[in-house]
């Protein structure tokens, strides 16, 4: 089930909002979980099964990790619970590593055997959604109380409800135990919070239907075409960038919204990407959950900054590989992570600053946006062999001059453009906006939410792009 579809907006949602505000408030959590259940299991009722496997692990390594700590003898330096966030850490990336990497790996292996050793065979693996989300929620779980961080939970359906969320699950953001831990226990609802999550969703509903499918529709022709002229190239590359931002970003404002709507609080997952001045700042504004899981829980274990200069850049490189290869299995992603963390050393090389800090903000802001275009053709491009046609076109270099066809490029894919850069550009966050509005005012944001509703009923169903990842 997706939020951009009319069995959530008719069905799921009024009926989860009634059953969940009828209940009492020591129920909510319960009717949280299983309602998140249902909502997970709309497409495939057995991975509920794989993510309930993942929950009761980490409630009783949790738990186990405190019995540990509370029998540990006074003078005794060791660290008590080390085996079970082992556990935690083994059974999460092993279910991880298998539904994610499994059909990457057998791919590889029979690629680089080749022909002449034979292949493997292989029964293709299928990916559970939202099994990146919540498996990375699950281990900042563990390893926030073996760290001392955050108090186990006492009730194993706040856990539930922790993990299995609905808003946040499939997409994210990645929402920390330690950061919703006493809102899972104890919330406010008030109508003042509920009316901003409503606003919120419907900001984020018209951010994606409106502006990040109309363009990934030239984004889809462009990346599919076997070879484009160099304007063309920047229509289609230009696409996905302001799609897949819409798109992420959308998803995020729902998430956030609906978490609002039941007395969440969920934190900013996107701070206006796109005008970072340096790829630094970028990773700073892009994904918020997702950079700070990587920093506390990859990047700062593995050493961080703390072993000298080169150690420093070693760490920053593997954390970025790994990030990208999360994003997905292929090749693409490992090298979008490579290119990531390349400037991200470039720049940590340079004093933290980018390598045209010299320049004014408006022309840094606009060459942090280049790179970022080029780093989205690897993200996007079906292969290494595409991205790097598709990159060549882009600075004049046609590749296949006799095979070039023309964008279908219309005036409504044109206006997207037009109120993507606008919006990206000019206006806040969304949170910004929905912080600031006031209730009378809160019919500016119906037309558009009216209007994407009716997209929706005459246009085809459009999954959010994290959903693959």
């Amino acid at each position: 089930m997706v939020f951009a579809s009319a069995v959530f907006l008719y069905l799921f949602l009024p009926l989860f909002l009634t059953a969940y505000y009828l209940t009492p408030k020591g129920g909510r959590a319960f009717t949280l979980a299983l309602a998140s259940y249902v909502f997970y299991g709309w497409w495939r009722p057995d991975f509920v099964l794989l993510m309930l496997v993942s929950t009761v692990v980490d409630y009783a390594c949790g738990r186990s990790i405190a019995r540990e700590r509370s029998a540990r003898k006074e003078g005794d330096d060791t660290r008590p619970g080390k085996r079970w966030v082992v556990l935690s850490l083994v059974c999460n990336l092993g279910l991880l590593g298998y539904f994610k990497y499994a059909n990457f790996g057998i791919e590889t292996l029979n690629a680089v055997l080749g022909q002449s050793a034979g292949t493997l065979s292989w029964t293709e693996v299928v990916l559970p959604v939202g099994i990146s989300f919540y498996t990375f929620q699950t281990i900042s779980y563990t390893v926030d109380v073996y760290r001392g961080a955050a108090e186990p939970v006492k009730r194993f359906r706040d856990f539930m409800c922790y993990v299995a969320m609905f808003p946040q699950l499939v997409a994210g953001p990645i929402v920390r135990y330690n950061t919703i831990a006493d809102q899972l226990s104890s919330r406010t609802h008030t109508l003042d919070k509920f009316y901003r999550g409503v606003i919120a969703f419907q900001i984020g509903l018209a951010k994606k239907v409106l502006v990040a499918d109309l363009l990934g529709q030239v984004a889809d022709r462009a990346f599919a075409a076997p070879a484009l002229d160099t304007g063309d190239a920047w229509l289609g590359s230009l696409a996905y960038t302001f799609q897949i931002y819409f798109d992420f970003s959308g998803y995020s404002d729902m998430a956030i919204g609906l978490g609002l709507m039941m007395g969440f609080r969920f934190p900013i997952n996107f701070d206006r990407p796109y005008v970072s001045a340096s790829i630094t700042e970028f990773w700073r504004r892009w994904h918020i959950s997702l950079s700070r899981f990587l920093r506390d829980y990859l990047y700062i274990p593995l050493g961080g900054n703390r072993h000298g200069e080169f150690r420093t850049y070693v760490h920053l490189g593997v954390t970025m590989l790994l990030g990208g290869l999360w994003h997905g299995a292929a090749w693409t992603f490992v090298a979008w992570g490579a290119y990531q963390g390349f400037f991200l050393i470039m720049e940590r090389l340079a004093g933290k600053r980018s390598l045209y800090a010299s320049f004014p903000r408006a022309v840094r802001i606009l060459l942090t946006f280049v790179l970022v275009v080029f780093g989205w053709v690897l993200f996007r491009a079906p292969d290494l062999g595409s991205a790097l046609d598709m990159a060549s076109a882009m600075i004049g270099i046609v590749q296949r001059p006799t095979l070039v066809t023309p964008l279908d490029v219309r005036t409504i894919h044109l206006v997207a453009f037009a109120v993507a850069a606008l919006l990206v550009w000019t206006q806040p966050t969304t949170q910004t906006i929905v912080a600031r509005l006031k209730a009378h005012r809160a019919w500016i944001v119906q037309p558009l939410f009216l209007l994407a509703i009716v997209h929706l009923h005459f246009t085809d169903h459009v999954p959010f792009l994290y959903f693959q990842f």
